[in-house]
């Protein structure tokens, strides 16, 4: 009987156990990184009426046929309306303070919840994020009436890279990414040094990509003390945009910075909102949104 030699047979055998141990990783983490992303709140805490605001429920119909849950805060004298995406915890009931800033600012604003989170059907995915942004659009431009023009599309954190990805299909007034981080892949390299290299990653965000096909104005803000989202990845989202754009740093942790970086914040906005103008005609990006 043949047999392989030693210095054969082991180096062999290595390779066999680390294709194995890779191979395994990756079915866990395919596994796993829904649960590592997504973490959604189904009850609501509070309605804007809580927080001393008029608002109307919003019932919205992604093209999946998925079912979505909203909310619609007008402003008496708004010439912008803010499409606000949240972060990858919680529900709508949770971004209270942020809602009355915006409101401050005299903007009406458009929240939703994305599928599977707060009263919104549906499990979430990527793909599905990006179905809920695109429903939240058509429905203030085809429903509501509002000139794309004076829509703001706004992201924080993962809800910047569904952001992106709607203003790089859909004209509109100007983007505010605040906390969001260049890519899926960009994060796993942070978070997984070495490991990322052999990763399958099941998600992709890439907001860099997104932004850098975006010929609206970009406002962009980030902390240096952000612990979950790096600064540097802040920065390689603003170096991807277009001009024109600008950026601007927060204090604070990667959830209360907005609030700790008052009144600093407020005004940041407010001069970028004064920047468009209320007569801004739309913008045109690289890619035209589908309508219903």
């Amino acid at each position: 009987m043949l047999e392989l030699p030693t210095s054969v047979s082991g180096p062999v055998s290595g390779l066999g156990w680390i294709a194995s141990a890779i191979l395994l990783l990756n079915a866990a983490m395919w596994l796993l990184q829904p649960g590592m992303v997504f973490y959604p709140t189904p009850t609501l805490a509070a309605t804007p009426a809580d927080w001393g605001l008029a608002f109307e429920d919003v019932e919205l119909t992604a093209d999946d046929g998925t079912r979505l849950h909203g909310w619609y805060i007008p402003h008496p004298d708004a010439t912008h309306t803010l499409l606000f995406f949240h972060g990858n915890a919680g529900n709508i009931s949770h971004r209270g303070e942020s809602i009355a800033i915006f409101n401050r600012l005299g903007l009406s604003v458009l929240i939703i919840d994305y599928r599977g989170y707060g009263r919104s059907a549906g499990r979430p995915s990527e793909a599905g994020l990006y179905l809920d942004a695109r429903a939240a659009r058509d429905y203030l431009v085809e429903v509501r009436g509002v000139d794309p023009a004076s829509i703001l599309i706004f992201g924080r954190s993962l809800g910047a890279n569904v952001a992106a990805d709607l203003a790089a299909r859909a004209p509109s007034g100007g983007v505010i990414l605040e906390s969001g981080f260049s890519s899926a892949r960009d994060m796993a390299r942070h978070l997984y040094p070495g490991l990322h290299h052999v990763l399958y990653l099941r998600f992709d965000f890439d907001a860099a990509e997104r932004l850098s096909r975006v010929r609206a104005p970009v406002l962009v803000l980030h902390s240096p003390d952000d612990e979950i989202v790096p600064y540097a990845l802040g920065r390689k989202l603003f170096d991807a945009a277009r001009e024109p754009k600008r950026f601007v740093d927060l204090r604070g942790d990667h959830n209360s910075g907005f609030f700790a970086s008052q009144p600093d914040y407020e005004r940041s906005l407010a001069a970028f909102i004064g920047s468009l103008g209320p007569s801004q005609p739309p913008e045109t990006s690289d890619e035209s949104v589908r309508t219903r």
